[in-house]
């Protein structure tokens, strides 16, 4: 049974398992197919070696962290969005999306400035080694040209899943990750000769290494980011706004309302990724091979994120518009249910990955190094995972109920106290290796996972939208 386009979530007639479900399966197919394509963008790079690998690698969490912030302000007006949505106020919805399509050219123009004008010193900031300083810097540097459609895509992806319709940027990110692996097949690589079918094909590839992967990323980003804009102007749903004949005047109180619950949720974002960057400079201190490995079994960890991505998704906007009906009573029940499934399925992806974590880095590289230091930090996170979802759901029941704050202190305390402190200790001081690191992951994700587990118990964000 499909969820009505034209009515709230809570008025769809289905049952809260089958609502959960119903937005929740696109997005843990979408996060499936994209850890699919992740998988092959990485291989196509590690096909070129250790220093290609960790070039990528490298600025990793500097792109997780621009994007991490985009997403944390796009998530603060889907969540005002799907209130209003939940409390049957139309034109609201429509004035907070014109509001959100100002703020995306606001911030385009600000993160874009600023990322192209750091993108050659990030890399030696970070601190790689000069043989990668030079990918490195190329791959950032394009990366940042495409920020203006990478914001796009973070605030309307959010916005259209608020109302409903997780399908939607399903397709977009089909359609654009088979683009991103086109353009790596003809980027990357030389021109060569294929065998198909007993015919010899005559292939032509432009042979830029890195440079060609990230080409093949940002066009693939702008594209993904048309789309979307595309579904918000022509297909019909609760967030489908008119842009002519109506006011286009900045709403300054409507804004800071929005950022004052961003701001938390941006912050959270920061901390964690600002703490992945950290982590990033201390694995550089242990060689090209330990973070080539870091960065990949990351990579092959993102299997686990797909169950608790999507539970978190729907939660957030389950809880969302039910508070906005005034329905404290339903958004406690969606929250329980989404934070059961999302344990249950996020435990199984674990195991998964502790069985095959040596096939799992074998997919990405032939380095016997990489692949057994890689494997072998795998099998140490996988232990994590139950707790890993309870942060990610618990965090995603927070955010819809206005409840930013928390999550963001958990994070503090988890991956600054928990992760980062001893894990400098004990490479900077003892020289341990990438276990280490790992078990320090580990410990954070533990940590966080029941500090936002304890605050969901309590219950108190039901009324936080009032203070």
């Amino acid at each position: 049974m499909a969820l009505n386009k034209n009515k709230s979530l809570i008025d769809s007639g289905m049952s809260p398992g089958k609502t959960i479900f119903a937005l929740a399966w696109p997005v843990i197919l979408d996060q499936s197919f994209n850890t699919m394509v992740q998988y092959v963008d990485s291989a196509m790079v590690g096909s070129l070696g250790a220093v290609a690998t960790a070039a990528v690698g490298a600025n990793s969490s500097t792109i997780w962290l621009v994007h991490g912030m985009m997403y944390a302000f796009g998530a603060a007006f889907a969540v005002f969005a799907a209130r209003q949505i939940g409390a049957g106020d139309k034109e609201e919805v429509h004035h907070t999306v014109r509001q959100a399509l100002l703020t995306i050219v606001a911030f385009s123009i600000v993160v874009t400035t600023f990322m192209h004008s750091i993108a050659h010193k990030l890399p030696l900031w970070i601190g790689v080694s000069a043989e990668v300083a030079p990918d490195a810097a190329t791959y950032i540097s394009y990366i940042a040209k495409a920020y203006p459609f990478t914001i796009t895509f973070a605030f309307l992806a959010n916005m259209i899943r608020s109302s409903g319709d997780t399908r939607s940027p399903l397709i977009s990110n089909i359609i654009t990750n088979v683009a991103n692996i086109i353009g790596n097949f003809f980027l990357i690589y030389p021109s060569r000769t294929i065998k198909i079918f007993n015919q010899q094909i005559n292939i032509y590839g432009a042979n830029l290494g890195v440079e060609g992967a990230a080409i093949a990323t940002a066009l693939a980003t702008a594209l993904s980011a048309l789309i979307l804009l595309s579904v918000l102007l022509f297909k019909d749903s609760p967030i489908k706004t008119p842009l002519f004949g109506v006011s286009w005047r900045v709403d300054w109180p409507l804004i800071n309302r929005v950022f004052k619950l961003g701001v938390p949720l941006a912050l959270e974002r920061a901390t964690l990724n600002v703490g992945q960057i950290v982590l990033t400079v201390l694995v550089t201190r242990i060689g090209t091979t330990a973070l080539a490995a870091h960065h990949l079994a990351i990579t092959a960890e993102t299997i686990t994120f797909m169950p608790a991505s999507g539970f978190s998704m729907a939660a957030t906007a389950l809880v969302a518009q039910s508070l906005g009906a005034k329905r404290k009573d339903l958004a406690l029940d969606y929250a329980k249910r989404s934070l059961t499934w999302g344990i249950m399925l996020m435990s199984a992806t674990g195991a998964i990955m502790f069985i095959f974590s040596r096939q799992l880095m074998s997919f990405f590289t032939s380095d016997v190094a990489v692949i057994t230091l890689g494997s072998r930090v795998l099998r140490i996170e996988a232990f994590a995972e139950p707790f890993f979802a309870m942060s990610i759901v618990g965090s995603g029941i927070l955010r819809g109920a206005g409840d930013t704050k928390w999550p963001f202190i958990n994070s503090l305390i988890g991956m600054w106290i928990v992760r980062l402190i001893p894990a400098t200790i004990l490479i900077y001081f003892f020289n341990f290796g990438l276990e280490a690191a790992w078990l320090c992951m580990v410990a954070d994700l533990v940590v966080r996972g029941l500090l936002n587990f304890y605050r969901y118990k309590r219950g108190n964000w039901v009324d936080v939208w009032k203070d």
